[in-house]
């Protein structure tokens, strides 16, 4: 094996070292601590405080429930997620309830929670699509404006990176499936960072039954779903290849921070 990054330190994550919790309803997988699940090695990873695989049996979901100073997002694997929130009761939607509140696979439900909101995640249907079959596509970005962003370019929502999601952070997150035996490259930082130190978190979500298997920067080790990456050390514009070399599309989470 040829790695490129030689400067990059990566370190699994495996998915047996994840907290988890089954409640009937709601089987749920923590990356980092989270509820009554604390490991001091598994915190936070730059602006990432939280990282659940969450599985919602249709026709239940989260109720209710405040959050603040947070910015919250939800990347549907399969099924369908419908939102709501404080600031959009149930009922209030008027013609734009589908296009709000029903999302399905790929879609993504984003909320800041700024000084508090109260919102709720439900599971009402099964329906599943296919897309980033070609390369890793950006979904989340930095906000143009930045920490010190002005009244107006906050109303503007403009993100550094088109056709994303603008978050309050140093942050990007992409998303790709990946054929057997093909190969993606996420360039570190997006080119949408003045900041040149960076550091990458990979996941790959249990979608396939334990067939989708990858490799990072060209290295032996071999990652399963459910597993997960800190690569440390890392600059803007460096390129990590990552490779499908399971029998099964890998799709891969990609958490690019600061």
């Amino acid at each position: 094996m040829s790695k490129t990054l030689s400067h990059a330190k990566l370190t699994p994550h495996r998915s047996a070292t994840r907290g988890h919790s089954d409640h009937g309803w709601l089987n749920t997988y923590h990356s980092f601590s989270f509820a009554d699940w604390y490991d001091a090695r598994f915190t936070h990873f730059g602006s990432l405080r939280v990282l659940n695989e969450d599985r919602v049996k249709p026709g239940t979901g989260f109720p209710t429930h405040p959050h603040a100073n947070f910015e919250i997002f939800s990347y549907i694997l399969s099924g369908e997620l419908t939102h709501r929130d404080s600031m959009l009761q149930k009922g209030s939607e008027g013609g734009q309830s589908d296009q709000f509140f029903k999302m399905h696979r790929g879609d993504v439900q984003f909320t800041t929670g700024g000084t508090g909101i109260a919102h709720s995640e439900f599971n009402e249907h099964r329906k599943d699509t296919e897309d980033k079959k070609k390369a890793f596509v950006p979904i989340l970005s930095p906000l143009k404006g930045g920490p010190e962003a002005t009244a107006e370019e906050e109303k503007k929502a403009e993100p550094r990176i088109p056709n994303t999601i603008p978050i309050h952070a140093d942050f990007v997150m992409g998303a790709g499936i990946i054929a057997p035996e093909s190969k993606f490259e996420w360039i570190v930082g997006a080119n949408a960072t003045d900041n040149p130190k960076r550091k990458v978190f990979i996941h790959i979500p249990m979608t396939k039954g334990g067939k989708a298997k990858v490799r990072l920067d060209g290295r032996e080790e071999v990652y399963s779903e459910g597993d997960g990456a800190f690569i440390d050390n890392l600059r803007a514009g460096d390129k990590l290849s990552v490779e499908s070399v399971g029998n099964a599309d890998a799709e891969v989470i990609v958490l690019d921070t600061e």
